[in-house]
């Protein structure tokens, strides 16, 4: 079997996209609490309160797929329009737009899944997961 390098770097793509969702952690300054329990406590408690946050309802997600959707409708839309512009000129405006949609569309895509760190955890579940984990001793200077 012959391997497509379209193949390999779509499969690439979708699994750099779902790494970068999944790395976000909470940031915990190294208060007494934190110094007397350590690090392998420290990370047994965010896990615990990862999953109490998914267990009342907070979802990890930050809804960045539908921003990517949106990106990628919004490119095809914009890359139609300028391909048929192109196309009109060069003599072939149907062509030419199916060629901008497709090409807007990809860019639309990749923006959503590169674009502006958007798969940030939802509000709500960091939220919970901060109050957990201030109830519990810690004291969360952010995520990343």
């Amino acid at each position: 079997m012959i391997n497509k390098p379209g193949k390999t770097a779509g499969i690439g793509i979708v699994l750099l996209g779902l790494s970068a969702c999944a790395n976000h952690q909470p940031i915990l300054y190294p208060n007494t609490y934190y110094q007397s329990v350590g690090r392998t406590i420290a990370d047994r408690d965010i896990n615990e309160c990862r999953q109490l946050a998914e267990s009342a309802g907070a979802r990890r997600g930050s809804g960045s797929t539908g921003n990517t959707a949106r990106r990628t409708v919004v490119g095809a839309g914009a890359g139609a329009a300028s391909g048929a512009v192109g196309g009109a000129i060069a003599g072939s405006a149907g062509r030419g737009a199916m060629v901008g949609a497709a090409s807007g569309a990809t860019y639309g895509l990749l923006s959503g899944v590169f674009g502006s760190g958007t798969s940030r955890p939802a509000p709500a579940y960091m939220n919970f997961v901060n109050r957990c984990l201030r109830e519990r001793g810690y004291e969360v200077t952010g995520w990343q």
